[in-house]
């Protein structure tokens, strides 16, 4: 079934764009002194100076649009994984690559080296995992994605390996931040800019390469059977999945399941096209992260949840069912 065959694709969008600009609206809402719709409304576009008017402004926009930034981020890497691996469980996080990205994270952090570097080590770790896990499963011109599944899950442990010893070898000083940091945190969240344009950048490049995605999605041969360069289309898919995880671990940490979760909920409403797929996974996985995030900051407020603890109770048992599908398909 196409986009086409069930839903328009105005509607698709509209509805897509509905549901990410609730979940925006409510995460400006919720938090430590609740705020009504019409309050955020007005303190969005005018300054009265009031405590409201810099909660919404100062500390609640800034970490509701990187939090929206991070879960698109990670919701493309996991459609453009899905994709190469032809595989409904391609994920990030499962795959190993935001665990490459972590522990070259905090590997910079335990040699206390500039916040800047943070980005660049997450991508060279986020690629490193790729290259790793697909060149172990490679055969011929194509891969056998039931085992480089399982490749990129034994790649995934020996991450959590290092970044245990990452972890136990750290000044206990810096421990806790390290921690709260690894399980998906948002609270730094001050600078939404570069992830916003990432995201659109990779939502435009997505869609321009959309049909040979569709293609793609059946098989690498048949692919450059039909005369598309899948070496480039290839390259393509690694750099755009490992630069978005790595992007999204340097911001908020190791946040697991956006990837795998936002793709599956996107085609039970028909949509399988890339041209649509893509964008609708974007505005989900940025919707899906941005509500976490506002449960992470009021179940126990005044404390706060790590948002990856809740995104892994979501995830695990999504993932689990849908093991469970293949194995009985």
């Amino acid at each position: 079934m196409t986009a086409a065959g069930a839903t328009s694709p105005l509607k698709a969008l509209g509805v897509a764009s509905a549901v990410a600009g609730g979940a925006v609206v409510l995460g400006l809402m919720v938090g430590s002194a609740d705020i009504g719709v019409a309050q955020v409304l007005r303190h969005l576009f005018s300054d009265d100076g009031s405590i409201e008017n810099r909660i919404v402004d100062e500390l609640r926009l800034p970490r509701v649009l990187t939090a929206f930034a991070v879960g698109g981020l990670l919701a493309l890497a996991g459609t453009l994984m899905q994709v190469l691996l032809r595989n409904p469980l391609g994920d990030p996080y499962v795959l190993g690559v935001s665990g490459g990205a972590a522990f070259a994270v905090l590997t910079a952090m335990l040699l206390g080296l500039p916040v800047l570097w943070h980005t660049p080590l997450a991508l060279v770790g986020a690629f490193a995992s790729t290259m790793l896990v697909f060149g172990l499963t490679r055969h011929g011109d194509d891969w056998h994605s039931d085992r480089l599944l399982l490749t990129g899950v034994v790649v995934a442990a020996g991450w959590s390996a290092l970044i245990s010893f990452v972890l136990s070898v750290s000044p206990a000083m810096r421990l806790p931040g390290m921690l709260f940091w690894l399980m998906g945190d948002l609270s730094d969240a001050t600078a939404p800019v570069l992830p916003m344009l990432l995201l659109s950048f990779s939502v435009i490049l997505g869609v321009v390469r959309a049909r040979e995605l569709d293609i793609a999605g059946s098989g690498l041969l048949q692919a450059a059977a039909l005369g598309i360069d899948t070496q480039r289309l290839r390259l393509e898919i690694y750099f755009a999945a490992a630069l978005a995880t790595a992007a999204a671990v340097a911001v908020a940490g190791a946040i697991g399941f956006i990837g795998l979760i936002t793709p599956h909920l996107v085609r039970r409403l028909g949509i399988m096209e890339h041209r649509l797929l893509l964008p609708c996974a974007a505005l989900g996985g940025g919707a899906l992260l941005v509500l976490a995030d506002s449960a992470a900051r009021t179940l126990i407020s005044p404390m706060q949840l790590p948002v990856g603890v809740l995104t892994a109770l979501l995830g695990v048992p999504t993932f689990l069912a849908l093991l469970q599908v293949r194995r009985d398909r």
